[in-house]
């Protein structure tokens, strides 16, 4: 655990640079589907209109929704980087309160017309304050907040869905008034956000000298030629749309499935509804607890393989049930093979929870901030592109006979094979589960100091060298990648050279074994340290044999030279001789695989940063020997065997 004050991401909730924020958003994403489930009801089952037959009501209203998103993403990403942000979301929802007015005026006559023109208005509210929501989350909360504001916002969102859905479905349901009942209702939801609007705190512009390009199909291309400025950033706009990809499969298919599948009523098709929601809104805060207030990619890999287990279940759980008619709530869940059902549900959602936040997050943290906001509009408007692609592909397999658990099923095959091929492209994110697993499963991990690592520019970390996966736990520790500096022949090692070489670790030699690449390594240090990124450094040059810390080599004068006042960081790795991983067995390592047993207590302290001016070997042995805790401040604490 960190030892960074904080109490809850819950405590946000108490905050004006967030709570208004949070509100705001809920309001206006409860609104969205409280308006549009309660249109689709009345279409399909209390009108009879031939231009627009029940089947084909949700797919328009869905299509009119997403339109927007395409077409004006890019423009709203321009608006959101030129001018403050709390301004354009309080003029979004005043427009929305517009829109509601004349939905109103569209559901007291019974307009379908109207109210299709206020589904593609609606979409355009929402295209407009995307961009401006994840953009303004990252000028008030810090780089410990990021992973829980997005967990909260994600929560928020999918229950205000939930919400908003229930009350369409039971308000437009009302006897004779049903569509009144709506009007009055969104139109209340509207002008409740723009209050909430109005609390927001000023966020100021970050490119207010931007000149708008108002074509959308040239700017479109340059938002995504912008984001793939930045291939970690645009990756992770691609894994996003592949969430939503996926997630759209199952959301339209719910009614379906619960009719044709689980012989269940329109009840059962909301219960479906609610578990997902409810899942997605688990997973979401559960991001915090288990990245430790980072923004932790190595979740992503952990959701993707839950979501494919869960949906391949899926398919399982939901063959061969027997025959039924229209069962409510209750009888569903009154017979015990539809709990798996659920269950699998519940564990999608939860899993892509934690596959999507850290990806939110690492888009906002690494975006550069004067195009946040435009590059989240690229995320709009692939998404989009990748939802459209979704009902289109899905009702192509339908149509050829698959039927909807053998869909379920394809999608989660193919969300292996996608992931798969994601985590070769970028190894970060697979380093960073190998780093989570280790340091969560095979050790009990505890940081300490973690607000001494720098979350932006250059900085060099020095660090006591114990076992073979040092490098594996201060991954862990880091909120950004880190390049290490390793001894040439830890890159023979099997599984471990492979994981390094991953890594981009840096093969470094003695120089007087050989001149070549010792001179190589520490020029390709300096260029990573010049890209203002983190290199650690071990400055024993080897691995304890004994568990006593080593004299301090000088290599990493060499490393800071002509670098004065760049932030030298001692570290302290505590614990970890007598691991399985350290040299304990006359000076072997890897002998006896559970000579400490699982969970054994291990811990990493992070000392503060150093100015490289100040830096001498003996200062940085002294300080990591004091982060030790031993009496001399010369002797790594031995392992309780």
């Amino acid at each position: 655990m960190s030892d960074s004050s904080h109490t809850s991401q819950f405590a946000l909730l108490g905050q004006r640079r967030f709570a208004p924020f949070f509100w705001t958003q809920f309001l206006g994403a409860g609104n969205d589907n409280l308006f549009k489930f309660a249109f689709t009801v009345l279409v399909t089952y209390q009108l009879n209109l031939s231009w627009l037959p029940p089947k084909q009501a949700g797919l328009a209203i869905g299509a009119l929704f997403i339109l927007p998103f395409v077409l004006f993403s890019a423009t709203s990403g321009q608006l959101a980087d030129k001018y403050d942000k709390a301004r354009l979301m309080r003029l979004v929802k005043s427009l929305e309160i517009v829109i509601m007015a004349l939905a109103a005026f569209g559901f007291y006559t019974v307009n379908v017309p109207v109210l299709l023109g206020c589904v593609f208005l609606m979409g355009l509210h929402s295209t407009l304050f995307g961009p401006v929501k994840y953009a303004y989350l990252p000028q008030h909360l810090d780089d410990r907040e990021i992973t829980g504001g997005n967990g909260m916002v994600e929560m928020g969102t999918f229950v205000s869905i939930l919400l908003g859905n229930l009350a369409g479905g039971l308000l437009v349901a009302t006897p004779i008034v049903g569509p009144q009942h709506v009007a009055v209702a969104c139109v209340i939801v509207a002008v409740l956000g723009r209050l909430t609007a109005q609390a927001i705190p000023a966020s100021p512009s970050t490119d207010p000298h931007l000149a708008i390009n108002w074509n959308p199909i040239t700017e479109t291309w340059r938002n995504l030629k912008l984001a793939h400025g930045q291939l970690a950033v645009f990756r992770s706009l691609l894994g996003i749309s592949w969430m939503w990809f996926f997630g759209a499969v199952f959301l339209a298919n719910f009614p379906s499935f619960a009719k044709e599948v689980l012989h269940g009523d329109e009840h059962v098709a909301s219960l479906l509804l609610m578990v997902f929601s409810v899942g997605i809104g688990v997973g979401s805060l559960l991001c915090e607890v288990l990245s430790r207030r980072h923004v932790e990619i190595g979740l992503v890999p952990l959701g993707a393989i839950g979501m494919s287990v869960f949906a391949i279940d899926l398919y399982f759980a939901s063959r061969g049930l027997p025959p039924a008619n229209a069962l409510g709530v209750g009888q569903f869940l009154s017979q015990h093979a539809h709990w798996r059902v659920l269950a699998d549900l519940a564990l999608l959602a939860l899993f892509a929870g934690l596959y999507s936040v850290p990806m939110y997050a690492l888009i906002q943290m690494r975006a550069q901030p004067s195009h946040r906001a435009r590059i989240i509009a690229a995320n709009n408007i692939l998404n989009a592109l990748f939802m459209i692609a979704s009902s289109v592909l899905a009702g192509a397999l339908l149509g050829a006979g698959l039927s909807i658990p053998e869909l379920f099923l394809a999608v989660g095959v193919a969300n292996a094979v996608v992931a798969f091929y994601i985590f070769l492209v970028v190894p970060e994110y697979l380093l960073r589960f190998i780093a989570f697993v280790v340091s969560r499963l095979v050790y009990r991990f505890r940081l300490s100091g973690d607000h001494h690592i720098p979350t932006q520019g250059a900085a060099v970390l020095v660090c006591n060298h114990v076992s073979f996966v040092d490098a594996v736990l201060l991954m862990a520790a880091s909120p950004r990648p880190i390049r290490f500096l390793m001894d040439h022949r830890i890159f023979r090692i099997p599984v471990l050279g492979w994981m390094f070489k991953l890594a981009k670790a840096i093969p470094i030699a003695p120089q007087k074994e050989d001149p070549a690449t010792y001179e190589a390594a520490f020029a390709a240090a300096r260029a990573v340290l010049d890209d203002d990124e983190l290199v650690c450094i071990f400055p024993e040059g080897g691995i304890t044999r004994d568990g006593t810390l080593q004299p301090f080599k000088g290599g990493v004068m060499k490393l800071v030279e002509n670098h004065p006042d760049l932030p030298v960081v001692p570290m302290a790795l505590q614990n970890l001789w007598g691991s399985y991983f350290s040299r304990v067995e006359k000076g072997e390592a890897m002998v006896r695989p559970f000579r400490r047993g699982m969970f054994s207590r291990v811990g990493l302290v992070a000392g503060a940063p150093i100015p490289a001016k100040d830096v001498t070997p003996e200062l940085l042995r002294e300080r990591v020997g004091a982060l030790l805790g031993t009496p001399d401040g010369m002797t790594a604490q031995p392992a309780k065997a």
